[in-house]
């Protein structure tokens, strides 16, 4: 059966991981734990939301100092991104971002039970993890 890994980069990663096209385990993880998680599970593609590939960064602030530490937080997710993109291609798994605009509204506990079937808790973050791969979750 095939592995599909859905995950929303940041500073709380959510990781969403699908089996045979059913989901089958919600985890958030540090990001320090990205390059662990791809090498263990090994999965036969990885679908993330890629922040670099929306142009608009939402970074306008109140003020100067909370536009910058939006602006860092985006970096920093940039770099996440391209960490996945970077492990992935060195042990050939098939990889692709997704938008946050292309991965659609968030989802909250109710609505994500009713549309995935899961019956277990989750987050905000492992919710968007599951969501950007629900498309591809039957993919090999």
């Amino acid at each position: 059966m095939s592995t599909i890994l859905g995950m929303d980069p940041g500073a709380n990663t959510g990781v969403a991981t699908f089996i045979g096209g059913k989901l089958a385990t919600l985890q958030t993880i540090a990001p320090h734990e990205i390059e662990r998680v791809l090498r263990e599970v090994k999965p036969a593609r990885v679908v993330f939301e890629d922040s670099r590939l929306q142009s608009h960064t939402w970074t306008r602030g109140k003020s100067g100092a909370a536009s910058a530490k939006m602006a860092r937080n985006v970096g920093q997710v940039d770099a996440w991104c391209f960490l996945i993109t970077a492990v992935c291609g060195e042990l050939g798994i098939a990889a692709h971002g997704v938008s946050p605009a292309g991965k659609g509204a968030k989802v909250n506990a109710e609505a994500f039970a009713a549309i995935t079937g899961w019956e277990g808790s989750s987050n905000e973050h492992t919710r968007d993890a599951a969501m950007v791969a629900w498309p591809y979750r039957s993919a090999r």
